[in-house]
């Protein structure tokens, strides 16, 4: 078995996020490298207007910058992405009260980010895929 905590090549971190250990020596500790696996959670999307075009919002990990959001979407989903506009939250804290004594707790700290999309994706949502899965079938 490949121990990664022991290899020189890959060291795992939190959130799928593995640091090169020999690319980090020649260019610096400051390079990540991000691996396909980042959650991105759709919330919602809107279709495109006449007045507007069409926007989706994410739920994304808390490190993720802008131009992450974009490069992923792009190169893993092949979706013309135009604008992403980003907005963190912190967790709630919350009280419970038991018999013996008050517990408290919070949950955990996201982000979301607000995607635009080009002009030429007018549809968002099932509506494109399933004339693809009718063409498929027959």
């Amino acid at each position: 078995t490949l121990d990664y905590r022991r290899s020189a090549y890959l060291r795992p971190s939190i959130w799928g996020l593995y640091t090169t250990m020999s690319l980090a020596t020649k260019f610096g500790p400051g390079l990540r490298v991000w691996m396909p696996n980042m959650p991105i959670v759709l919330l919602s999307a809107r279709n495109a207007t006449e007045t507007s075009a069409a926007t989706a919002t994410f739920r994304v990990l808390p490190k993720m910058t802008k131009h992450e959001v974009k490069e992923h979407l792009t190169k893993i989903y092949n979706l013309p992405v135009a604008k992403v506009n980003t907005q963190n939250y912190l967790g709630k804290r919350k009280r419970v009260v038991g018999k013996r004594r008050i517990a408290y707790y919070k949950n955990a700290d996201f982000k979301k980010a607000i995607v635009t999309f080009g002009p030429s994706l007018t549809d968002v949502g099932l509506g494109a895929q399933v004339g693809e899965m009718e063409e498929e079938e027959e």
